[in-house]
């Protein structure tokens, strides 16, 4: 049995998922789903120890509501078995709009933020970061 890490990518972009895939299969057991309903059944199927969540897929906002339904704090909650996983979120929104956003426990809860493209050694160095604060 493959006792690696659990890592769930969400995110719509194929070239990103496989550039991720790519830097993240050696360590970890990497785990995809392409739009966020898919992202939320697959956490439930999956149970990873990490997601790595992208902002924009098929809303514009599509990751934040991702986040806010895994960090619903109503204990009766579908997802409160899995409030506690922490969430990279990654995206490119910073250079599309000049919107700014960073974590925040109420509107974007979310353990850290990376922008897209992002450089494997930064990847790897924010998972282990957050899988190490994690146990």
């Amino acid at each position: 049995m493959d006792e690696r890490k659990r890592i769930l990518i969400i995110d719509d972009d194929a070239d990103i998922v496989q550039a991720l895939r790519l830097t993240l299969q050696n360590d970890y057991e990497v785990h995809h789903a392409v739009n966020g309903q898919e992202g939320l059944t697959k956490v439930k199927e999956v149970n990873p120890d990490l997601i790595i969540l992208d902002v924009m897929m098929e809303t514009a906002t599509e990751g934040f509501q991702v986040s806010l339904a895994l960090r619903n704090p109503d204990p009766s909650s579908e997802f409160a078995a899995y409030a506690k996983i922490p969430i990279l979120m990654l995206t490119s929104i910073h250079q599309k709009t000049p919107l700014r956003f960073a974590p925040d426990a109420d509107y974007l809860p979310v353990d850290d933020f990376v922008e897209k493209p992002v450089k494997p050694g930064v990847l790897l160095a924010k998972v282990k970061k957050l899988l190490a604060n994690n146990r």
